[in-house]
């Protein structure tokens, strides 16, 4: 009885496999770096499998958990307007954190001036992919074939057809009411598995970490150091102070107590770097540990994770600033306001597409005249940028989560403020199956 009482929370024990793998990646970078056989088996070798099949397990969770807990929210409307009302309202906060994101980022990057003085003369050509038409990304929601879809883990076309089978559910009388039986204990065994992953993320968390940092050289960020301090300030700043304040304003609540549930998925979100494979970790927090009703986490979360980027604005802000400086480019108030409808915009138009933050920039750059060669240079230290930007992400993601569920009267108060809500489910007991 007594050992049981000094267990270790879950945060406890992904904090700890978190600094260990920060800590063995700099040993193996100090100690081992010439030889050969700890960079074969362990680093490529260990390190990289247990990492991706981390990876993989929670990616493989997205597309079974999106589907199936969105047709459970919408099967459950009885009116279709209460539907067009949470869209609205979703959207709405989402693009409004988004434009205060990047104005944040820009006053920052012209208040410190990270870029004055770089020098960008050895900045190598960057070929940027070429975004799709805000047209048509919007016939891209709609899937003709939604099997491929969920094959292609496309999230946007997954909750149009989510929606669109939910509402038919709902539609249906009684063979519906039996279809939405079962969708619900298919939620409830889907939430389980989330659980059972969770309790093996801190292993996953080390080889990941362990990993990035046998790689990752300090020198770039050194090279960088204005560039990576003001952009990580700034993302902490709308993560703690931004959203803290809307959460106040809008919810009422402790701003507080919404970080420290919220602290498991962030550790998710950092580790991994994919808002999109964070997605079960976000959202059994949302539902189990805020208290947010499934039919509203259900829309909210896997949109905001697809559209949702004020960590990748915010970088866009603060980049434009940077390569401004850096080539000695001064930008007037209608460049920096056309960076912000360009950046806001584009955080819809260019949902799903792959490496989607530094097409975002290059459009940006290309939109008030600047050298696109720049990214090259700031990419060197993108990759530990990125994760805090995601873990700033799925903040917002959640943030946005509980206003909207506090304005429909979907938001469980007494969950919210207990500090134990969700533990219980968190926990994995394998009941065996009756042969009777």
């Amino acid at each position: 009885m007594q050992a049981q009482k000094k267990k270790m929370s879950l945060t406890g024990r992904i904090v700890l496999g978190m600094v260990m793998g920060i800590l063995t990646g700099f040993a193996i970078r100090s100690l081992f770096a010439e030889t050969s056989f700890v960079y074969e088996y362990i680093v490529n070798g260990l390190f990289n499998v247990g990492g991706s099949i981390f990876i993989a397990s929670l990616q493989m969770l997205v597309v079974p958990l999106v589907f199936v807990s969105l047709v459970c929210g919408t099967s459950t409307l009885k009116d279709i307007s209460t539907l067009g009302r949470l869209g609205g309202k979703t959207l709405a906060f989402y693009i409004t954190t988004t434009a205060i994101a990047i104005t944040l980022a820009l006053v920052m990057g012209n208040v410190f001036q990270p870029g004055a003085g770089a020098d960008l003369a050895a900045a190598s050509n960057f070929a940027s992919k070429e975004a799709p038409s805000l047209g048509q990304v919007i016939i891209n929601m709609f899937p003709t074939n939604p099997i491929n879809s969920m094959a292609q883990g496309n999230t946007l076309q997954i909750i149009v057809f989510a929606i669109l089978f939910g509402i038919a559910i709902s539609a249906a009388g009684k063979p519906g009411e039996r279809i939405a039986s079962v969708f619900a204990d298919l939620n409830d065994v889907i939430m389980k598995l989330v659980a059972l992953l969770m309790n093996i993320a801190p292993f996953g968390v080390f080889f990941l970490m362990a990993r990035l940092f046998t790689g990752l050289g300090l020198d770039a960020i050194f090279n960088l150091f204005g560039y990576f301090l003001v952009l990580s300030c700034t993302l902490l700043l709308h993560g703690f102070v931004v959203y803290g304040t809307l959460f106040k304003v809008f919810t009422g609540l402790s701003p507080k107590i919404f970080l420290k549930k919220m602290e498991d998925a962030i550790m998710f979100a950092f580790s991994t770097a994919s808002s999109n494979a964070t997605i079960p970790v976000t959202m059994e927090t949302a539902t189990k540990r805020l208290g947010v009703k499934n039919r509203i986490a259900s829309f909210t979360v896997p949109l905001g994770a697809t559209i949702n980027m004020d960590g990748t604005a915010i970088m866009q802000g603060v980049a434009t600033a940077f390569i401004a400086q850096a080539f000695n480019i001064d930008l007037t108030m209608g460049d920096y306001l056309m960076v912000i409808a360009t950046a806001t915009l584009a955080s819809v138009g260019t949902a799903g597409v792959p490496g989607v933050g530094l097409i975002m920039l290059a459009m940006v750059l290309n939109q008030v005249g600047l050298p696109v060669e720049g990214i090259a240079i700031i990419m060197g230290v993108d990759r530990l940028l990125d994760m805090i930007r995601t873990a700033v992400n799925i903040t917002g993601d959640s943030c946005v989560t509980c206003i909207v569920a506090k304005t429909e009267g979907e938001l469980d108060e007494e969950c919210f403020n207990d500090p134990h809500a969700g533990e219980k489910e968190e926990e994995v007991h394998l009941h065996p199956i009756s042969n009777s």
